[in-house]
């Protein structure tokens, strides 16, 4: 072979090349159009699409680790059908204990007429019933909550189960993890989930890790939702178990946005400011199933103890609806129900999340009810802890200002508490932030309260945040800096595929 042969030849291949990877990113463009836009709203469509068609190849494996908002047909109808197992194997002691509840008057107890299509509403996302005769306690203090929760446990005479996204090796996760330890040393069944992301440094390889700990002290534990690059049981490689929840002796629960974690995590400038309830009474049983199904899920077993559902107890007037919510279910359940809480306001709406990337629809809600005379008064921290969503919430601001919307910046540290009221009837407490990731992709929790004494007792925490926050006007927006307003217009942009 000549010279002139062989560089004809490179130079063949090299074109050959070329016309390859040209031709397979357009495959790569035309096929995501008639994938991506299925199912999707225009907005994050086109997102997606924006990132595909400016590099196909890095935004086709951006879109296979992160773009499916949910699990799939199959992969939904096979969670549902095990859910469907675990149901029908506690179905029977459950409905007995439904049953009592109906004769105690606590099962679909009288509600204001107006928030009756929210109930039915709910109960078709979440698929569990209201029930009164249940008392709560509301906690703030993230020290008064993890001493509440270890003087229960260290109470269990049965089971301690827990739920959390974040379970931390810090002073709060050890006095946890010890209560959990002795527990089950005398005899009680300790079961442990946490998200494999969120929890992540507790399952690090070392004898002297928390799991490991844990473990070697009896206490069952699995991660959720661990990530491998074929995952069978979920699509998106960041669907994350978002939820926090603990339930002893099924009769005494606690469920919020307090994760296992000092409140200094993550940023020591920057306490984070939680809200959770502790409860007492019917809805418990509703709680227990939650983390039943979950531990299904992740455990592949299911619980039969017979005490695992004791008999339900009237504890208080309080009444509450469990919501729980995530990609597989066939619903927007969390999303849904924020949109028809925000219809039925007359007077007032409060929110308090420390991530505010509403979706269209919930926005419209906010700009509609103020447009029919509700005062809407949202608090955000002034400093996120999370830089892109952060600007993505800073985008926003401008819309809810404009429309009228009371803008409030905590000062104190990072609002991390998740509320919502409305008028002087409703309230809401639970793991849900008020963004695209909590109503498409997290697994969540929530609470619904019906009644004036509980929502009282929200709207009086929430006013607590007005009061340690600084109103954000119109005018002062518009006076920051031309580069501040494009890197938040461009962070918004990325809003639908967060």
């Amino acid at each position: 072979m000549t010279p002139e042969t062989a560089v004809s030849d490179t130079h063949i291949l090299m074109v050959s090349l070329s016309v390859f990877y040209l031709v397979s990113e357009w495959i790569i463009r035309i096929v995501a159009l008639f994938t991506i836009t299925k199912g999707r709203t225009p907005a994050a469509a086109l997102a997606w699409l924006a990132v595909i068609f400016f590099h196909p190849y890095i935004g086709m494996l951006i879109y296979f680790l992160m773009g499916e908002t949910g699990v799939g047909k199959g992969r939904r109808d096979e969670y549902a059908a095990k859910l469907d197992q675990v149901e029908n194997s506690l179905n029977s002691r459950c409905m007995q204990k439904l049953e009592l509840a109906k004769q105690m008057e606590i099962l679909r107890p009288d509600i204001a007429p107006n928030m009756q299509p929210l109930v039915m509403l709910t109960e078709k996302v979440g698929g569990m019933h209201i029930l009164g005769g249940n008392d709560i306690h509301t906690i703030t203090d993230t020290a008064e909550l993890i001493e509440r929760l270890v003087a229960d446990i260290d109470q269990a005479r049965r089971h301690a189960h827990l739920l959390y996204y974040i379970f931390e090796d810090d002073h709060s996760g050890r006095q946890v993890a010890d209560a959990l330890s002795r527990a089950a040393a005398r005899g009680v069944k300790a079961r442990l989930l946490t998200d494999a992301i969120g929890s992540k440094a507790m399952y690090k390889r070392g004898k002297k890790r928390l799991a490991n700990r844990l473990r070697q002290a009896g206490v069952e534990l699995y991660p959720i939702l661990p990530v491998r690059f074929f995952r069978s049981k979920l699509s998106r490689m960041d669907l994350r178990n978002h939820r926090k929840l603990a339930v002893i002796d099924g009769s005494i629960a606690y469920t919020g946005s307090h994760n296992i974690v000092d409140a200094s995590y993550g940023h020591k400038d920057l306490e984070w400011h939680d809200m959770s309830v502790r409860i007492t009474g019917a809805s418990v049983m509703h709680l227990q199933q939650v983390f039943l199904e979950d531990w299904y899920f992740a455990a592949n077993a299911v619980l039969e103890e017979p005490d695992i559902y004791p008999m339900p107890e009237v504890c208080g007037d309080v009444i509450i609806q469990v919501v729980p919510s995530g990609p597989v279910y066939a619903n927007k359940g969390f999303q849904n129900m924020i949109v028809e809480a925000i219809h039925t306001a007359r007077r007032h709406i409060i929110i308090t999340s420390p991530y505010l990337v509403p979706d269209e629809a919930s926005l419209l809600a906010l700009k509609l009810a103020v447009l029919r005379g509700v005062q809407v008064d949202v608090v955000v921290p002034e400093k996120s802890d999370q830089i892109m969503v952060g600007a993505c919430a800073r985008a926003y601001y401008d819309d809810l200002l404009t429309a009228g919307i009371r803008l409030y910046l905590y000062q104190p540290g990072l609002v991390h508490a998740k509320t919502l009221s409305v008028d002087d009837g409703f309230g809401m407490i639970g793991s849900g932030n008020f963004d695209i990731r909590s109503f498409y992709l997290n697994f969540e929790l929530n609470l619904l309260f019906h009644g004036s004494v509980a929502a009282a007792r929200i709207r009086f925490l929430q006013k607590h945040y007005i009061d340690q926050s600084r109103r954000l006007t119109s005018a002062e927006w518009q006076t920051r800096s031309a580069g501040r307003q494009r890197l938040e217009n461009i962070a918004k942009l990325m809003a639908p595929v967060l």
